[in-house]
């Protein structure tokens, strides 16, 4: 652990310096009041509460490294080299200081504006939850020569502090395993996710270096950005074709709130802004963001001349048109933060705006005299967005629901509802006429709409506003909805005439292409409808099985599968072979769904060009970490193993990506042509993990043959590929199967009763868990650049399962 240099402090950190708030004994109780839910977001969240303890030590200057480690079982560690949690006896609760922050609620040093200025954490109920909530809680504390240590079960004290060593280092590192009782849902940690976090910390504070490692895998990420927030933008702009070739940074103090401001432009015509208080993500905004734009609209209107700018245009350029195409993240510190909004990430500080104007105007005035090249690029473009927001301004106004003006323009293609309560209407944009007429007489036209969409829709994606309003389905979509058009004086969510807007495409490449497009639409026109959570895709059937005059739905592969397993276990009796001696096997539905699981896995990594056998050997073997392959004799043992398998093995080398490991590259004899490297990366792949985690369930039945008896019949299954096939024919005759390429091809009844029925159907409710990567997705797949998607598509072609040319 790297040591921070260390200050001699203006205020001390000490027992005394611990506020106490309040006792821990409700927060078992009703967690969902400390972490939001007991869902995988709460699981993920005691880990951002402890990290963040240690970035407050950064904020404070104490702080340059943080090492997260998510350890086999689940449980997770979380060091940093700060100045250590106090261990000496507070003054007035009679326990040592380290027990109290552990143990009671709202105990700590950021409730003493002495200790830390700025603080972060959303609920800022710090590691005392973290505790409350996990089986057990480790805290080991480096500090004033001595290493300390106490131990804490399901929030409680379980062993008194004691000392276990010498440091000349100082910091903290809780370890702790999330509570099964309290998180039923799960308890996995997913590493993209605390990944993504992590990221997003090492971007806002530049001086601290953020280590991950998953001990599960092996995989490992470093976060250190001396670039700050002016990295930030650059790294969400990577795949975007930029104005101004560099950030422009504008960062500023007064009365205590530090303010950062990053921005760029790109060739699109979205706004794409992040912000941040004390590190926590704002998404609704707040007053440092309106801070922000008011000094932006203010400056470029103040550099435009009538040399550059149109002087019919000069009066007109607003804020939408400064900030169309710009990418931007603020973050500010603030010592007393007030939140509101419903998720109450939106900042209230009335304060705050005119700091952050302040600094913003006189930086970004300085930059814009200084930078005359830049500046003009940038006039050009608002320019630009200035002309296109007017002429779409009438086609705008088309799109407003005006009584009569709804029904000229919806004549005869919205086959509207009955019910003229929102709450309880809902639509469906329906892919072509053909399905839009089944649709139509098989709803109930109580509360269901019929909106049938000709054609693809225009990708947004690459398309300003004048020409996204000159879209026939476009402006049917928005005068049906009812809300209105653009930035938020035009746009009125309350006037939403449905509170369910159901996409629902065919099942064939086409209508996934028309749904992704309309997402696009809604995702980067109105992402009011997603935020509010009234935007759903519906599932339609993907098979039908057909048995006399009855008749079964499935919407995908896997439904179907589950079906005729059960019908097997139903009709057949599955006996294992060893020799003479049969053993009937129990849980045959259980057994076929972990064989087809199984085979879907290896399939998948033989496309990955990693083959089946060479699979078995790796399970065999217990390869189930990179880290095994930092081992020179672990892998020797691997190639030893490998030797008379009809293979080339070429000489173990330091891993090309990873030079702490170790890999070789073997070769079928037969086929020497096709190369696969044995090392590292092979337990990081998800596919293989599955299969690590299946293959103890399975494992007695691979090497083994079967009886298959009807009740007529004796059927022999060499293994167990056979078992799968030959079940699931059995479980075939006597029916008839159908696949489903279109809407169109089911009758009235069958659309009815399988997409738009409220109690039998699926419907998936769209939401953005996470901004910054579904714009990233957005941009890489339906964006101007090619690039991004040719990597994109040759980095997952092989992991296509269904390709439908």
């Amino acid at each position: 652990m790297e040591q921070t240099e260390k200050k001699e402090p203006v205020n001390a950190y000490g027992a005394e310096q611990i506020k106490v708030l309040a006792g821990l004994e409700a927060v078992r109780k009703r967690p969902s009041m400390y972490i939001g839910n007991t869902a995988e977001e709460g699981l993920h969240h005691l880990v951002y509460e402890v990290v963040d303890n240690s970035i407050d030590e950064a904020l404070a200057g104490y702080c340059s490294q943080i090492r997260v480690t998510i350890h086999q079982d689940n449980s997770v560690s979380v060091e940093d080299n700060g100045r250590g949690i106090p261990v000496d006896m507070h003054p007035t609760e009679k326990m040592s200081a380290l027990e109290l922050v552990m143990t009671t609620l709202h105990a700590g040093g950021k409730f003493d504006h002495s200790t830390y200025k700025v603080s972060g954490g959303l609920h800022g109920v710090g590691v005392s939850v973290v505790n409350a909530l996990s089986e057990f809680t480790r805290a080991e504390v480096k500090r004033e020569g001595k290493t300390y240590l106490q131990t804490y079960r399901y929030g409680k004290k379980d062993s008194d502090i004691s000392i276990i060593g010498e440091s000349a280092l100082s910091g903290t590192t809780i370890t702790f395993k999330p509570d099964t009782q309290i998180f039923t849902e799960t308890t996995e940690y997913k590493y993209d996710i605390i990944q993504n976090r992590l990221r997003e910390l090492a971007f806002l504070n530049r001086n601290v270096k953020i280590l991950l490692k998953d001990e599960r895998s092996g995989a490992e990420d470093e976060f250190h950005y001396k670039g700050g927030i002016e990295s930030y933008v650059e790294y969400l702009n990577r795949k975007r074709n930029v104005i101004n070739l560099r950030p422009i940074m504008m960062a500023g103090e007064k009365d205590q709130v530090q303010v950062e401001v990053a921005f760029q432009y790109y060739d699109g015509y979205s706004e794409r802004l992040f912000s941040f208080v004390n590190n926590i993500n704002t998404r609704e905004g707040g007053t440092h963001v309106a801070g922000f734009r008011a000094a932006l609209t203010k400056c470029i209107n103040r550099y435009a001349s009538d040399d550059i700018v149109p002087k019919n245009l000069k009066e007109k350029m607003g804020g939408d048109d400064v900030r169309e195409g710009i990418t931007c993240v603020i973050s500010v510190r603030v010592p007393n933060p007030q939140f509101e909004g419903q998720t109450k990430t939106k900042l209230g500080n009335s304060e705050v705006r005119s700091i952050v104007e302040s600094v913003c105007n006189e930086k970004l005035s300085i930059f814009l005299e200084q930078n005359p090249q830049e500046a003009k690029k940038i006039l050009a473009k608002v320019v630009d967005a200035a002309r296109a927001r007017e002429a779409a301004r009438k086609a705008k106004e088309l799109t407003r629901k005006k009584g009569a003006g709804l029904d000229l323009l919806m004549a005869g293609k919205l086959a509207e509802c009955q019910s003229k309560k929102p709450e309880e209407r809902e639509i469906f944009l329906v892919e072509g006429d053909s399905a839009g007429g089944s649709a139509k007489q098989g709803r109930d036209r109580a509360f269901q709409a019929i909106l049938p969409l000709r054609g693809k829709i225009m990708n947004v994606e690459k398309a300003r506003l004048d020409k996204i309003l000159s879209s026939e389905e476009i402006k049917q979509i928005i005068s049906a909805l009812g809300t209105g058009f653009g930035n938020d004086e035009d746009f009125e969510i309350e006037k939403l005439r449905y509170h369910k807007i159901i996409i629902m495409t065919d099942a064939d490449v086409d209508g996934a292409h028309i749904r992704t497009l309309l997402l696009t639409f809604f995702y980067r026109q109105m992402p009011e409808l997603i935020d509010g959570g009234y935007v759903y895709i519906g599932q339609p059937p993907l098979y039908r099985l057909g048995r006399g005059k009855s008749e079964q739905f499935f919407t995908d592969e896997e439904a179907l599968n589950q079906h005729l397993f059960q019908q097997a276990a139903d009709q057949l009796t599955v006996h294992v072979e060893e020799g003479e001696k049969r053993t009937r096997v129990e849980d045959l539905v259980g057994l076929l769904r972990k064989l087809s699981s199984h085979l879907q896995i290896i399939e998948y990594l033989e496309r990955m060009n990693l083959w089946e056998d060479m699979v078995y050997f790796l399970l065999e073997n217990e390869v189930t970490s990179a880290d095994q392959f930092g081992e020179e004799d672990f892998v020797e043992g691997l190639k030893s193993r490998l030797k008379g398998r009809n293979m080339n093995l070429g000489n173990i080398r330091p891993c090309r990506w990873k030079p702490s490991c170790y890999e070789f590259d073997t070769a079928q004899k037969d086929k020497a042509h096709i190369i696969m490297t044995i090392g590292p990366q092979i337990p990081l792949i998800p596919e293989y993990r599955s299969a690590l985690l299946l293959f103890p369930q399975i494992r007695e039945y691979l090497g083994k043959t079967f009886v298959i008896d009807t009740g007529k019949k004796e059927i022999p299954a060499s293994n167990w590929k056979e078992l799968l096939t030959t079940t699931k024919s059995e479980s075939f005759k006597g029916s008839s199967l159908q696949r489903y390429k279109g809407l169109g091809e089911m009758n009235p009844e069958q659309l009815w009763e399988t997409t738009m029925h409220p109690e039998k159907r699926t419907l998936l409710q769209v939401n953005i868990e996470d901004a910054e990567n579904a714009d990233d997705i957005f941009i890489t797949l339906m964006g101007e650049k090619v690039e991004p998607r040719r990597e994109f598509i040759q980095s997952h072609a092989l992991e296509v399962k269904e390709l439908d040319i």
